[in-house]
């Protein structure tokens, strides 16, 4: 017997006449605030357009397929005003002020992390630093030269466009960024902010598209892929993984506990550590692992807790990225030859870095520079997410959130130390 149709789980008995309340509930200006209203109608729009993006050839197969739909879709109902502001606001606030892309990534943090094989994580954290500085010089260096090269300048090309793009996003890169480089050149950040912007979202715009077509070209060539291993040397032992044992319901409260609460940790140590807080959440729990802190059965509850939530919600959370933190209009008003192309050497660059120094190191190509160079290349968080989507790696969490924390706070020391000594 043929299986029914289904979005988001449902036969279309059910799925249809939920969104016909959803925009009935729009249009009469009746969507609750807060959860109650953002979570059906991320649901049902991420289901749509996730469903759609696999579906659709080309952007299937070299695109990212349902990922890169979703956001860019989403972006674009905002854009053209297709979403009426006030449910854009409750999605928005959902995503910001009520922290639903904090839950969600403490969750895939935390238990991607205690579900890992603690000896895999040991050996892949040690050689990870080298291969995101590998990623950072390939990119700025070849930036470099091109803007050198069509006229935009060195100098130009370097700071208004690889650092930003390489710098961990808009809050962790863009603005501080903004902020060292209008002290050394006495401008002020606000003017800096309006170059670097399009160029942090064409470039996590490009992070995503490049994450499916490395996807792509993984299954062209397995030779270059683990897929969704990033070592090759792990053996047996290494990839053993642990019986699992049935479901209880009430695992899933203790791993949203245990998520949540490492989350806070990080958020107390960002007090007296100059690191942002999902670094140190992301070393508290690697810590915690390696030691054995946390019992294997408790360990297991977050590996649920986080599976649950990247089964049932990426989608949604995809739409909120888009809505909330994808600016087509930007992106559109950044087009120009020069430009593109810039940041194009920027992500390419990145991803022939990391693919270099990951192959010496002895990580797969593919997940070398999806995680330690396009994951430095993406807006953070949120491009984390999609990128990991996008080329279908969720397993390697963990890793890319490191590029963007650990790797975006080396980018501003970085940047710190290159500004005063070519300026």
């Amino acid at each position: 017997m043929k299986e029914k149709f289904k979005l988001a789980g449902l036969e279309m008995k059910y799925f249809i006449p939920i969104t016909l309340v959803l925009i009935a509930a729009i249009a009469l200006g009746k969507l609750p605030k807060g959860m109650l209203g953002a979570f059906p109608i991320l649901i049902v729009i991420g289901a749509i357009f996730d469903y759609i993006g696999n579906k659709t050839p080309i952007v299937k197969d070299y695109l990212g397929g349902g990922p890169i739909v979703i956001i860019f879709v989403s972006a674009a109902l905002v854009y053209f005003n297709i979403i009426p502001d006030n449910e854009t606001k409750i999605i928005k606030d959902f995503m910001t002020t009520q922290s639903f892309l904090d839950f969600y990534i403490a969750a895939l943090i935390v238990g991607s992390i205690m579900g890992m094989n603690r000896k895999l994580l040991i050996k892949a954290a040690m050689g990870y630093l080298p291969v995101i500085i590998g990623g950072v010089a390939f990119s700025i260096l070849l930036t470099g030269v091109i803007g050198y090269i069509s006229g935009y300048g060195f100098v130009n090309a370097v700071f208004y466009i690889a650092i930003p793009i390489m710098g961990g996003g808009m809050g962790a890169g863009a603005v501080p960024l903004s902020q060292i480089f209008g002290q050394a050149l006495n401008k002020q950040p606000t003017e800096l902010l309006a170059v670097m912007v399009p160029a942090v979202a064409l470039g996590n715009a490009l992070a995503i598209v490049s994450a499916g077509l490395l996807d792509k070209l993984g299954k062209k060539f397995p030779s270059l892929t683990g897929n969704g291993k990033l070592l090759k040397a792990q053996n047996a032992e290494m990839t053993e993984e642990r019986k699992h044992t049935p479901l209880q319901y009430e695992e899933l409260g203790m791993g949203l506990l245990i998520a949540t609460s490492f989350f806070i940790f990080g958020n107390i140590l960002s007090k007296f550590i100059p690191i942002h807080a999902y670094a140190l959440m992301i070393i508290s729990v690697a810590i915690a692992k390696i030691l054995g802190i946390v019992n294997e059965y408790y360990e297991e509850c977050c590996a649920k807790w986080f599976n649950f939530i990247m089964k049932n919600f990426t989608s949604a959370l995809l739409v909120g990225i888009g809505v909330a933190y994808t600016s087509l209009k930007e992106v559109i008003e950044a087009f120009s030859p020069i430009y593109l192309l810039l940041v194009a050497a920027t992500v390419i660059g990145a991803i022939i870095g990391t693919a270099i120094v990951g192959h010496l190191i002895g990580f797969y190509v593919i997940e070398g520079s999806i995680t330690a160079g396009l994951c430095m290349a993406n807006m953070g968080g949120t491009g984390d997410v999609a990128v990991m989507s996008a080329a279908h790696r969720m397993e390697l969490m963990p890793f890319s959130q490191i590029s963007s924390r650990i790797g975006g706070a080396f980018m501003l020391l970085l940047t710190s130390l290159l500004i005063n000594i070519i300026v």
